[in-house]
């Protein structure tokens, strides 16, 4: 018997998503790390090194899971080899209104409109010196994902990425721009060159040192998945995270839509060839994230070219288990 998928799944889903989501973050909030390790197993050790950091094993928590760092201390002892935290944004901002988070079981899917709710960068630093303070720190590679504000106009972004930047820089690994949510009026515009290029340039002004990479949309075209290969390079910048969520629904019964970001197995097709496009383009290390819903899945992201991959919906359904089932399929 799984304790996730047989016991505690079944709770969770009986609740509405956002709600689930708020529950278990809080449990996990205050769940002392040997507590967790001792009911789910140890961490699965498959070491690797990308980009200069050391990871235990390739398998991550995607951003979106935990965008205020409530539960950090939680994901290495649940099993995670990184953690990625965020959507974070310059100014703390509500998100967009209720509901908008919505599972679909029989498509193994979720969709999302979240809107990089969070309680900004500045809270979010104070949270994290004193997880640091506490001695609580989790011994994986930290990346933090860092957005846009809803109420900072496109052609000022470059400055309010700096700002969450600046004062995130002491606490993340590495650090991920978030050009590609489809719940911010207008983010996407920011995959063009010279948007891209300006955010890039002014990041690096600040601090070149931490790895810096870019995550991407799936919906992009073939030859723009390349262009944005192309401009990771020529801005030095560490890698790539394809993809974000989709805004292809044609999965989902019409009937039963929202709007939103579509994520989990009907991304895995496309967020996979996204993978293949831009490992024969470039050798930037590439993180796979979509669609990752089982062992093979995330055996079909490697195998594509990408040194590790990312659970967020995956995790929601098969709980803590899928990082073990994933390392042990790579180990066989």
């Amino acid at each position: 018997m799984s304790l996730y998928t047989d016991l505690l799944r079944p709770a969770l889903f009986h609740l509405p998503a956002e709600t689930a989501h708020t529950l278990a973050l809080a449990g996990l909030s205050v769940s002392p790390p040997r507590l967790l390790r001792t009911v789910f197993g140890p961490q699965p050790q498959r070491p690797v090194r990308v980009f200069g950091l050391d990871f235990p094993n390739p398998v991550g928590l995607a951003a979106g899971m935990d965008k205020n760092a409530e539960a950090l201390p939680a994901w290495a002892a649940l099993g995670f080899g990184f953690a990625e935290i965020g959507t974070v944004t310059a100014h703390a901002q509500p998100g967009n209104d209720k509901p908008r988070c919505f599972r679909y079981p029989p498509q193994q899917a979720l969709i999302n409109r979240m809107g990089f709710n969070n309680e900004g960068a500045e809270h979010m630093a104070r949270r994290l010196a004193k997880i640091k303070a506490s001695g609580k720190w989790p011994a994986i590679p930290i990346g933090m994902n860092i957005g846009k504000s809803k109420i900072t106009p496109l052609d000022a972004a470059a400055q309010d990425y700096a700002t969450s930047y600046r004062r995130l820089l002491p606490f993340a690994d590495y650090f991920v721009i978030n050009v590609s949510s489809p719940n911010t009026p207008g983010l996407r515009q920011l995959q063009d060159r010279d948007a891209l290029t300006a955010i890039v340039a002014r990041l690096k002004d600040i601090d070149a040192t931490k790895p810096l990479l870019v995550k991407i949309a799936p919906d992009l075209s073939d030859d723009a998945v390349r262009e944005m290969a192309d401009l990771a390079e020529e801005t030095d910048l560490a890698g790539i995270i394809a993809t974000n969520t989709t805004l292809d629904h044609s999965s989902v019964p019409t009937n039963a839509d929202q709007a939103g970001g579509l994520s989990g197995s009907p991304l895995l097709a496309r967020s996979t060839e996204v993978i293949k496009i831009l490992r024969a383009h470039t050798p930037l290390p590439l993180i796979a994230s979509g669609g990752v819903m089982s062992a093979s899945a995330a055996r079909e992201k490697l195998q594509a070219g990408a040194a590790l991959v990312q659970l967020y919906t995956g995790f929601v359904y098969q709980g803590p288990n899928l990082i073990r089932e994933i390392i042990a399929a790579q180990t066989d």
